[in-house]
C-alpha cells in the first residue's frame, strides 16, 4: 500500500492528492492518516511541493465536505433521516451516528466543525449536523477549512521529518498501511451485512 500510493502521488503529484482527499471525505477508500503523511514524504524527497501539498490537501478535504453538508442542507433533518434508514446502510452511516454528530454540534456549536474536522470518526458526519443546522456556507467552509488545514498541517509534518528514514518508513509502513486499509474494507462490509440484516429483521 505504501508503494501503491507514493506511485500515485508520483503520477498524479498534487492532483493525485487533491482527488483522493475528496473521495476520503465522500467515502473513505483511504483515510487521510495514510495519504497526507506519505505525501509529505515525498514533499520531502522533493517530489512535490510542501506548500503546494497543504494547499491542496486542504482544497481536497474541504470540497469533500460539500456533499454531506449540501444534502442535509438542502433536504432537512426528517428527509435526510429517512434518506439513511433506505440508504445509509450502504454508506455505513446510520441514523443514530447522524444524530450523534447532531448533538456533537449542538454542544459545542460552530466550533464543533473545526474540531470534528481533527477526530477521525467524526471529520465526515460532523458536516451532516452542519447542514442540518442551515449553518451559512460561508461560515461551514471557513470552519472546515480551518480543522482540515490543522490536521492536514499535523499529518504532513509528520510525513515530512521521516524523510530520512525511508529504509525504516518503508519497512514498516507498507504493511501497516495495507493493513489499514484491509481493516477498513473488513469494517465495512460487516457494518454493511450488520445493517442488512437489522434491515431484513
Amino acid at each position: 500500500m505504501f508503494d501503491f500510493i507514493t506511485g500515485w502521488i508520483e503520477q498524479g503529484g498534487l492532483l493525485a492528492v487533491g482527488l483522493l482527499m475528496i473521495l476520503e471525505n465522500v467515502f473513505p477508500p483511504i483515510p487521510s492518516e495514510l495519504i497526507v503523511p506519505l505525501a509529505g514524504f515525498k514533499a520531502a524527497q522533493g517530489a512535490i511541493g510542501l506548500t503546494g501539498l497543504l494547499i491542496v490537501a486542504t482544497l481536497g478535504s474541504t470540497l469533500g465536505t460539500l456533499l454531506w453538508y449540501g444534502l442535509a442542507r438542502a433536504w432537512g433533518r426528517e428527509r435526510f433521516l429517512r434518506f439513511l434508514d433506505r440508504h445509509g446502510v450502504w454508506l455505513t452511516m446510520s441514523r443514530e451516528e447522524a444524530e450523534t454528530a447532531m448533538q456533537w454540534f449542538h454542544r459545542y456549536g460552530p466550533l464543533a466543525v473545526s474540531f470534528g474536522r481533527l477526530v477521525p470518526t467524526v471529520r465526515t458526519l460532523i458536516s451532516v449536523p452542519a447542514g442540518l443546522s442551515e449553518m451559512s456556507f460561508p461560515a461551514f467552509l471557513a470552519y472546515t477549512a480551518v480543522g482540515s488545514a490543522v490536521w492536514i498541517a499535523i499529518l504532513a509534518g509528520a510525513g515530512y521529518l521521516l524523510e530520512d528514514n525511508y529504509e525504516l518508513v518503508e519497512k514498516w509502513v507498507n504493511p501497516v498501511s495495507t493493513l489499514v486499509v484491509v481493516a477498513i474494507v473488513a469494517l465495512y462490509l460487516y457494518r454493511l451485512v450488520r445493517g442488512l440484516m437489522r434491515r431484513r429483521a
